[in-house]
């Protein structure tokens, strides 16, 4: 048993491939002014060759290299997706096998777009149970393999890409980097974002599911800063999951967060990656080192399902 977990690095990849408003607007009838005022994306990016197993595993080798463990030290693998084409084996045996991570607990989580919150939860759990000690929490989508491409209220949302967190057991007397998880779910509502059938599209009511995210979401993200005894003006830094900029605007107002406060906002160039969109955003952050390591950090996932959870982290 541990008193809690922490997390020591983070690592990120994007395919190369960038495509702006202005291409998506010779597919289909749409313009840069109108994406971006509706939803604040000026690109994305999207994998070609790569597969999500691809994409988990260079952002899976980033965060190991800095984390100063080896793969023989991680015990747990954990990925969230909702875009894997292939069921079995799952992405994390693949990832984990690519790594050279010998015989970890390993498995896949869908709760879409709050699914790394979700991951990191489930892995902080199972570190303070003591059923592991090293962990790799990782979020990647492909959901350009699941993106109508003739549909202008879906194509000009979505990106690929990964983000991953290596999460180690806190040392005797040393400060937890991961706050007490706040999940759940509207499943009432839970038809409103789908990706259904053995072929499907991305398909989404999007004026409900903004609406949801406007107004019930930021009592949450209150919850789970009261769960790690954290104010609002105590954290410097908030990074939701990147679906709009309006709705993380929203959000920010609600929460009352000060002009000081970094607010993550990578969908500007990386347009929605669900589960990727929380640790790429997070990743980027610290690379540019614009959070301190050690100050308290907002992690709060929503969408698909519909499914929310967050928790106050310290940045590694």
């Amino acid at each position: 048993m541990t008193a809690g977990s922490r997390i020591v690095a983070m690592g990120h990849y994007q395919p190369s491939r960038v495509v702006t408003n202005n291409d998506l607007a010779e597919i289909v009838d749409t313009n840069d002014e109108w994406i971006r005022s509706r939803v604040g994306i000026a690109e994305r990016r999207v994998a070609d060759s790569e597969s999500v197993a691809d994409m988990a595993t260079f952002a899976a080798e980033k965060a190991l290299a800095s984390s100063g463990l080896a793969a023989a030290d991680i015990d747990m693998v954990v990925v969230a997706t909702c875009s894997s084409i292939d069921r079995c084996p799952n992405v994390a045996t693949r990832v984990a096998a690519r790594l050279g991570v010998n015989a970890p607990a390993a498995f896949d989580l869908n709760t879409a777009c709050s699914g790394f919150s979700y991951g990191l939860g489930t892995v902080d759990h199972a570190i303070r149970a003591g059923a592991s000690r090293n962990a790799i929490v990782i979020g990647a989508e492909k959901l350009s393999d699941l993106t109508d491409w003739t549909d202008r209220s879906t194509a000009v949302l979505f990106g690929d890409g990964a983000g991953a967190a290596v999460v180690t057991a806190a040392a005797e007397g040393e400060q937890t980097g991961v706050g007490p998880v706040l999940w759940g779910s509207a499943p009432d509502k839970g038809d409103v974002l789908r990706i259904e059938g053995r072929q499907p599209y991305i398909q989404q009511e999007g004026q409900i599911v903004f609406r949801w995210a406007t107004t019930e979401l930021a009592p949450f993200a209150l919850q789970a800063l009261e769960r790690a005894g954290v104010r609002p003006d105590e954290i410097a830094a908030f990074v939701p999951h990147q679906a709009n900029t309006r709705i993380i605007d929203g959000i920010v107002k609600r929460l009352g967060l000060g002009p000081d406060v970094v607010v993550a906002k990578d969908l500007v160039e990386s347009g929605n990656t669900s589960a990727a969109s929380i640790p790429l955003a997070l990743s980027k952050l610290i690379e540019r080192r614009e959070v301190p390591s050690g100050a308290p950090v907002l992690l709060f996932g929503f969408g698909g399902g519909l499914t929310y959870a967050g928790q106050v982290i310290r940045c590694p």
